[in-house]
């Protein structure tokens, strides 16, 4: 299958959205006041089977917005220190973060003839909810992401595994999951976009795409 005929299949497979896996680790749970700490995303393509695999992790960690709320149990549960030296070297702000991110994606959609991003998450409503808002606070006018459809991977995997928590769904899937490295948005965001591949991949091989492109005449291509 030639790289032209890669490019449809992506471009059809999900309508014209490119799948972009996204984690985001927060200073709490409301998206308009607690700030955002760390984001990663994860840019899907196709080979010429058409299986989704995963393209490079792009990773940044932010400084809190001004006024940003930070709840001390938060920092509790995802390890980040805002203190470390480390993390004061490397953190920008949410514009440039925002910034970092979107440039690839939108390259890596215009690639694969696609429209649009579409955020792939676990739990992916609160990811969303807080890239919205920073893209707001950011007065972002290009958002290359759909404001609001969305994968979820834990009711993926839900219905694929029978599991709805990461870790555990990772393991149904034969997915390595280091509990130690968990709730950091770069490894999060790669174990997530490892298992939607799995699930997403999965489904293609039981005959479930196959059958469904089939049914649309776009099997030929």
């Amino acid at each position: 299958m030639s790289d032209a005929s890669t490019k449809e299949l992506m471009a059809q497979r999900f309508r014209g959205y490119l799948p972009v896996v996204v984690d985001i680790e927060t200073g709490g749970f409301n998206s308009a006041t607690d700030a955002l700490l760390e984001i990663a995303a994860v840019p899907l393509t196709m080979d010429a089977q058409g299986n989704l695999l995963p393209l490079d992790t792009i990773a940044f960690h932010v400084e809190p917005f001004e006024g940003a709320n930070v709840e001390r149990s938060a920092l509790d549960f995802t390890g980040i220190d805002l203190s470390s030296a480390f993390r004061k070297e490397i953190a920008v702000s949410e514009r440039e973060a925002l910034d970092g991110i979107f440039k690839p994606i939108r390259k890596t959609i215009k690639s694969h003839d696609c429209t649009r991003a579409i955020l792939v998450g676990h739990n992916a409503s609160f990811d969303q909810g807080f890239l919205n808002a920073a893209i707001n606070r950011c007065n972002i006018k290009r958002n290359p992401f759909h404001p609001f459809s969305s994968f979820d991977t834990a009711t993926l995997s839900a219905l694929a595994y029978g599991q709805t928590v990461l870790a555990r769904a990772c393991q149904a899937a034969g997915i390595d999951f280091d509990s130690s490295s968990a709730h950091s948005a770069s490894y999060d965001t790669e174990r997530t976009a490892e298992l939607f591949c799995a699930i997403i991949n999965r489904f293609k091989d039981l005959g479930g795409w196959n059958l469904a492109m089939k049914e649309q005449g776009l099997d030929e291509i």
